[in-house]
């Protein structure tokens, strides 16, 4: 089950209070949904919201149940795929300023450099359909830059945002050859697939058969078209009032 709040994105311009407030009324939203298991995929609430949901929601209304985030399953492997130890990553500013994945990183991987740069308008250019106009070129080639200004030794590089990957193509257009990208989707399935593997009482309860449902905040049309971009086909989509 997906649950977008695109009524209510960008998370990454939001106070902490909020980004928190929301995102737990979209955990107990897909709770009342019978989902044993949710994922938060969004990096600006996986920093602002996980931590206070999991200590201080969770044995209150839900002991059974898990929630987790990108952060660590992120930062494992973007320490694996960088060889000289300098790490970057674009980001939200949210996520940006909660230095979750620098605070994530020094804890278990100090030797590790890590740069952040805040791309604020490659969300909004994502959203429009912009991302493959001659616009995006500016707003790619300009973060890019500011990134590599912090660090010049910079040889891999975190797209920290679920948004980011669909302007890969720009990004690997300006960033230079040596460097590596990594996108977060595959990490994060990974990292899903062992947990349950790890986790057998979790992984009988969740059900078996690859069905799907979306469901969005905003109008379900709206989002089945962006969804469009992402997936490469058509969706079913219903909208829930939170």
């Amino acid at each position: 089950i997906y649950l977008g709040d695109n009524a209510r994105v960008p998370y990454g311009t939001r106070s902490f209070e909020t980004v928190y407030e929301y995102t737990l009324e979209c955990v107990l939203q897909l709770f009342e949904l019978n989902c044993h298991l949710v994922i938060l995929a969004c990096n600006t609430a996986s920093a602002k919201a996980l931590r206070s949901i999991q200590r201080n929601d969770l044995p209150k209304i839900e002991a059974y149940k898990r929630v987790l985030g990108v952060l660590r399953p992120s930062t494992e492997m973007a320490v694996e795929m960088t060889k000289n130890g300098h790490l970057g990553i674009f980001a939200t500013e949210g996520t940006v300023r909660s230095n979750s994945y620098q605070i994530e990183i020094s804890r278990f991987f100090p030797q590790v450099k890590v740069s952040q740069q805040a791309c604020p308008m490659w969300v909004p250019l994502v959203e429009n359909d912009e991302h493959d106009a001659p616009g995006a070129d500016y707003f790619v080639q300009k973060y890019i830059n500011h990134l590599l200004e912090t660090d010049a030794d910079i040889d891999a590089v975190l797209l920290a945002c679920t948004h980011y990957p669909v302007l890969y193509n720009k990004i690997r257009q300006y960033l230079p050859a040596h460097i590596h990208i990594i996108s977060q989707g595959e990490l994060v399935a990974e990292s899903t697939k062992n947990y349950l593997h790890r986790h057998r009482e979790m992984d009988v309860l969740c059900t078996k058969g690859g069905s799907r449902r979306y469901f969005t905040t905003e109008s379900p049309q709206m989002f089945a078209q962006k969804a469009s971009q992402f997936l490469g086909h058509e969706i079913t989509v219903q909208k829930l009032h939170l």
